[in-house]
C-alpha cells in the first residue's frame, strides 16, 4: 500500500468503530443493568487492614534501608591503623654508600714467629 490511501482508510475505520459503539450503546437498556447496591461493610475493613499492613511493611523496609546505608557508608567508629610493612624493617638503604675510612693494616702476632 502507498501512503496516500492510509489516511482515508483510517477515517473509514474510525467511522465504522464509532457507528458500532453507538449501536451497542442504543441496544443496552435499564433492564440489562444490574441493580445498584451499596458496598458491604465486610469489604472495607479487609481493604483497610491490607492497606495498613502494606504501609507498615514499606515503612519497615525504608527504615531498614536507612539503617543499612547509614552504617555501611558512615565513618568508621575508630580511625584506621597506619599501614605496616609486611616484615620488620632492618634499616633504610641509602642510595649513596657511606665512605669507609681507610685503616692501616697492622700485623697480627703469629704464634709460630719468634
Amino acid at each position: 500500500m502507498n501512503g496516500s490511501g492510509t489516511g482515508i482508510e483510517e477515517a473509514l475505520l474510525e467511522e465504522r468503530l464509532r457507528a458500532a459503539l453507538a449501536a451497542r450503546a442504543q441496544s443496552v437498556g435499564p433492564g440489562d443493568l444490574r441493580p445498584l447496591r451499596p458496598p458491604t461493610d465486610a469489604v472495607r475493613p479487609r481493604r483497610l487492614v491490607l492497606r495498613r499492613v502494606v504501609v507498615g511493611v514499606l515503612a519497615l523496609a525504608a527504615m531498614a534501608a536507612l539503617v543499612f546505608f547509614s552504617v555501611r557508608g558512615g565513618a568508621p567508629s575508630r580511625p584506621a591503623e597506619p599501614a605496616r610493612p609486611p616484615r620488620p624493617a632492618t634499616g633504610t638503604p641509602s642510595p649513596v654508600p657511606s665512605p669507609v675510612p681507610p685503616t692501616t693494616a697492622q700485623p697480627t702476632p703469629n704464634a709460630s714467629q719468634p
